[in-house]
């Protein structure tokens, strides 16, 4: 864990729809950081998320400034202390940070993880899964304060 350096820089944010003023919306599931506002600093990553309900999607691009005030935790890499927040999170249980940041548990890794809590696999075979996937990275945005660190560019078309 960590805290972010203090810099402007550009997020991505793949969806639907443009998405000028973000919102955070709870979910039927929970998410790796729990219900909020999801961008990333990959666009391949984005444009991935906003293709995976069809043949057209969304790409918003702000620009993150970093706030002084809020509450930030920041996972550089998947570690256990990653591990076990997530887990956490996408068991229901809130946290109070204003702002996650760290790698995104995909498909892939998540199912990982659930069959290490249901004992099929040890965490040590765990963490050899996961040491094989693409980096992804992820920030989420979790209170009104942290949602006003973003300053929307544009959005636009894009196409499987």
């Amino acid at each position: 864990m960590s805290t972010v350096n203090e810099q402007n820089i550009i997020l991505y944010h793949g969806s639907k729809m443009i998405v000028k003023f973000p919102e955070i919306r709870l979910s039927l599931y929970n998410k790796d950081f729990y219900f909020g506002f999801y961008c990333t600093k990959l666009k391949e990553q984005a444009k991935r998320l906003a293709l995976r309900y069809g043949s057209k999607g969304i790409i918003n691009s702000y620009v993150y400034k970093y706030p002084n005030k809020c509450k930030i935790i920041k996972f550089e890499h998947m570690t256990e202390e990653w591990l076990d927040f997530i887990i956490a999170c996408r068991s229901g249980k809130k946290h109070y940070y204003d702002i996650v940041e760290g790698p995104m548990a995909n498909d892939r890794i998540y199912n990982y993880i659930q069959t290490y809590l249901d004992g099929e696999i040890t965490c040590t075979a765990f963490w050899e899964l996961a040491k094989f996937n693409k980096p992804t990275h992820q920030i989420s945005f979790h209170t009104i304060e942290a949602l006003t660190t973003l300053n929307f560019i544009e959005g636009y078309e894009i196409y499987a």
